[in-house]
C-alpha cells in the first residue's frame, strides 16, 4: 500500500479496515456493521422519526431511507406514520429486535479484541481525537 501524508485517505483507508473486520464478525448474523449501528440506534431511540434518527447516525434522509427500506423488507424494521405525512417513525419488528440481540456479542467481541490490541489510553486518545474531528466546520 502507497504511503501518503494525506489525512483523509488515511482515515478512510483505517475506517474500511475496521469495517471489514466488524462485517466478517457480523457476517453469521446476515447484517453489516453499517445496518447493526442503525439497528442499535433504533432501539436506543425507541421509534424516532427518520429525521430523528438521521441525526443521530449522522446521514442525510434519502441514504437513511435507502438503508431503512432495505432492513424493512428484511423484516427487521417497520415504518409508520408519524404525527402528520411528513413525519415518519422507524421501530424495530421482533425479528429486529432478535436480530439486534444476536448481532450483540460479536460486535462486543470486536470491541474487546480493539481495545486489548490498542489499549485504554490510546482508545482514549483515538476517541478523543474522532470527536474533534466529527465536529470540524
Amino acid at each position: 500500500m502507497m504511503t501518503t501524508q494525506c489525512l483523509c485517505t488515511r482515515l478512510r483507508r483505517a475506517s474500511r479496515n475496521l469495517t471489514r473486520i466488524y462485517d466478517d464478525a457480523l457476517e453469521h448474523v446476515g447484517i453489516n456493521v453499517a445496518q447493526y449501528s442503525l439497528l442499535k440506534n433504533l432501539q436506543r431511540l425507541d421509534q424516532p422519526s427518520i429525521t430523528d434518527l438521521a441525526e443521530a447516525l449522522g446521514l442525510d434522509r434519502s441514504t437513511l431511507g435507502r438503508n431503512l427500506r432495505v432492513l424493512e423488507g428484511r423484516g427487521l424494521v417497520r415504518m409508520g406514520e408519524g404525527v402528520d405525512q411528513r413525519n415518519r417513525l422507524v421501530a424495530l419488528t421482533a425479528s429486529g429486535k432478535a436480530c439486534v440481540e444476536q448481532a450483540l456479542q460479536a460486535w462486543e467481541s470486536v470491541q474487546e479484541r480493539m481495545v486489548e490490541r490498542m489499549g485504554d489510553e490510546r482508545r482514549d486518545a483515538l476517541m478523543s481525537l474522532l470527536g474533534e474531528l466529527e465536529t470540524l466546520d
